[in-house]
């Protein structure tokens, strides 16, 4: 295991009972992403300026979860995962009421903590239970439950959103995160307290700046990050535009909400038996095809409109659901477990650091053409990039 030490933990609990915890997150982030943008919208009524804010947003979470390995190096990773599962459910019950913008933006940045987190503690805690499962099969297994969480997600988000307001949606996740605290409650892990020492910043920065170089200098690591980077923009791009690209194309929210969960439907496919694809073929070869046809798919998506287009949205998810049970793995192959959690924070801003550049180049895109579908321009560009970057030799 890694270095901190379990106490003790209930009979029975394994790296699958942390995977499943995939369940609450996936369940909670699809409601609160499918409203998300619309959110933003009404709040600065351009998309443009919504991808320059999501892209700020994304600099600040990428900046908390450089800082990951110093929060763990102070407190348990238990206790800290308790703490911000907490702060998830009463932060996104708070949001969906009828707040003032400036409110609903702390408060969003206050998530932003949290959510970075939190996606950084639950891998690692399926890697110390990992056992002989593997981290392939612990990862199939975690993405599956995300996406059954998902399935429904969308659906519920609209009509919560149709019948009240889009941050109404907001208390379901609330919701669902209570939920997800209280079944990890249930694991009974326990880990020792460390001694709270006073933080010397210039130390704390050294040290990162260290834990960085280290990161890029070791042999596979580079890659493992482009290739995270790469499949994250491009679910970042997703995220936040195909629902305004929805709307703007004059569809309906319910039609919103059946694009959302159709697309859901090829990862709960292919969850299971990409753990099987992987060990056969290895993982190189469904992140390229991901990568390509993501890239062919979005080069479409600028050219059709009306429901081709929502088909498009719906058929590239096919490209996402290859790649998203191994986009990460070539990290675990690359790191000793020992020393996960020091660069398992370092490797986490891939998920952040798309959401700040990708939304940019997304905001230039729709300045420039004058159209909000002009972003999948963008997107085709990401997957041919790092296609080239996965068939590198280094």
């Amino acid at each position: 295991m890694a270095k901190d030490k379990y106490i003790s933990v209930k009979s029975g609990v394994s790296g699958f009972s942390f995977a499943n915890l995939g369940l609450f997150t996936g369940f909670a982030d699809g409601i609160y992403n499918a409203v998300y943008s619309l959110v933003l919208l009404e709040i600065f009524k351009n998309s443009a300026i919504v991808g320059i804010y999501v892209a700020i947003y994304a600099a600040f979470c990428m900046f908390v979860g450089l800082f990951a390995n110093e929060i763990f190096r102070r407190f348990s990773r238990v206790r800290v995962f308790y703490f911000v599962m907490l702060m998830l459910a009463v932060c996104y019950a708070m949001m969906s009421f009828s707040i003032r913008p400036s409110t609903f933006i702390i408060l969003d940045y206050v998530t932003g903590i949290a959510i970075t987190l939190v996606g950084v503690l639950i891998p690692l805690f399926m890697s110390d239970f990992s056992k002989n499962i593997g981290m392939a099969k612990l990862n199939s297994r975690y993405h599956l439950w995300l996406n059954i969480g998902a399935l429904f997600a969308p659906m519920i988000a609209v009509a919560i959103a149709d019948e009240f307001t889009n941050r109404a949606a907001f208390f379901a996740s609330a919701l669902i995160y209570f939920a997800g605290w209280m079944s990890f409650k249930f694991f009974r892990v326990v880990q020792e307290d460390k001694k709270i020492t006073p933080v010397n910043p210039r130390r704390t920065f050294k040290a990162l700046w260290k834990n960085t170089i280290a990161f890029f200098s070791r042999p596979g690591m580079p890659r493992a990050y482009f290739v995270n980077f790469g499949y994250y923009s491009l679910r970042a791009m997703r995220y936040l535009y195909v629902p305004i690209v929805v709307i703007e194309n004059g569809f309906s929210k319910d039609t919103l909400g059946w694009v959302l969960t159709l697309g859901i439907i090829p990862y709960l496919f292919l969850s299971e038996m990409m753990a099987k694809l992987v060990r056969k073929y290895g993982k190189k070869m469904w992140l390229m095809i991901g990568f390509l046809s993501f890239a062919g798919f979005s080069a479409l998506a600028t050219l059709v409109t009306g429901f081709p287009l929502l088909a498009i949205f719906v058929l590239w998810q096919v490209s996402g659901a290859l790649m998203e049970s191994v986009h990460d793995l070539l990290f675990f192959d690359s790191a000793k477990k020992t020393e996960q959690t020091k660069y398992y924070g370092i490797f986490r801003t891939s998920v952040n650091l798309p959401n700040v550049i990708a939304p940019i180049f997304g905001a230039a895109c729709i300045a420039i053409f004058g159209a909000t579908s002009a972003v999948w321009i963008v997107t085709a560009v990401i997957g041919g990039l790092s296609a080239l970057v996965l068939a590198s030799k280094k």
